[in-house]
């Protein structure tokens, strides 16, 4: 019984030595406002900078899904093939099993829709000759992969009667690659920026251990233990982790402010109804949670690396 209690009190010193740490931890923190700020603010603008440019690629990404429309091949027939020829040859790769339908555009259609959606209806008007070739729309089978589409984009670009066959989904390939690219260079900044974020604190710290270091030694000399000693460290470097969160978080959401409107009125322009997408309540959260780790890694090794070197004489 007597063991209970010794463990209940233990317990309960514990737990009110640390409510005690994190109070008197803050208060130091807010002491000095001006320089938690400019620590504040460094930690937000590192973490910021790879946070907001994963949320711009998020952005991006779900903007381009709208693109993924089934692959079309355009093939562009040669100059001297006339409208009949194109039509036959249409209907010959209608009947393939690995077409599913086949459009043909007239170079007289194609001049018209050209000159409706450009704006430059006079020019065109203008010239002696239509510069447009007849064009056939090939949408492969449902069932086709990418290798499938390729192989048949290149049988048909060895008729002789086209002058060029173009697969129009190789540029949002294209742009999904570019976009993988992107996404592991932030992922590559982001993690020299966290480490950097871990330095920068374990730097503040080291410097709050050396004004606190007469303090240290009279606690040690009155027999407080390492862990006793480092409990209001881990609080200060944890207090500058949360403040650079919310910081950061601050900053992105100010930036996705300042950029919506812009990109609303482009999105307007092309009869989009996209809006750009912030971070949300939980990504908020995740990077207070994250900025409060970073901060308690960076206390940790500041305390592990100078704590041992202070002993009473």
């Amino acid at each position: 019984m007597q063991s209970r209690a010794r463990f209940s009190d233990r317990y309960h010193a514990w737990l009110r030595h640390h409510r005690l740490s994190a109070a008197d931890s803050l208060q130091r923190v807010l002491d000095n406002l001006v320089s938690s700020l400019m620590t504040w603010l460094v930690i937000g603008i590192a973490l910021a900078l790879p946070v907001g440019l994963d949320v711009a690629l998020d952005n991006v990404t779900e903007l381009s899904t709208g693109w993924d429309s089934p692959s079309q091949i355009s093939l562009f027939m040669e100059e001297g093939v006339s409208s009949e020829q194109a039509r036959a040859l249409a209907g010959q790769i209608r009947a393939r099993d690995d077409v599913d339908d086949v459009l043909f555009v007239s170079r007289e259609d194609a001049l018209a829709e050209f000159s409706a959606l450009s704006g430059f209806a006079d020019v065109l008007a203008s010239l002696e000759d239509n510069p447009l070739p007849n064009l056939l729309l090939v949408t492969p089978a449902p069932s086709a992969d990418e290798d499938g589409t390729s192989g048949l984009r290149a049988q048909l670009a060895a008729n002789p009667d086209v002058a060029e066959a173009v697969l129009d989904m190789e540029w949002l390939q294209r742009l999904n690659s570019l976009m993988e690219l992107s996404r592991r260079l932030v992922m590559a900044i982001g993690a020299l920026l966290v480490l950097g974020v871990v330095l920068i604190l374990g730097n503040t710290i080291r410097l709050a251990i050396e004004n606190r270091r007469e303090e240290i030694v009279i606690v040690k000399l009155v027999g407080g233990s390492n862990p006793f000693v480092r409990r209001p460290f881990l609080y200060t470097g944890l207090w500058y982790g949360v403040g650079g969160g919310l910081s950061a978080a601050l900053l992105v959401s100010l930036s996705l402010w300042f950029l919506s409107a812009p990109v609303a009125d482009l999105a307007a322009l092309y009869q989009s109804d996209f809006v750009l997408r912030g971070l949300g309540l939980m990504g908020a959260l995740n990077l207070l949670i994250l900025g409060g780790l970073l901060g308690l890694a960076g206390a940790w090794l500041a305390v592990s690396r100078h704590l041992a070197a202070i002993q009473p004489r």
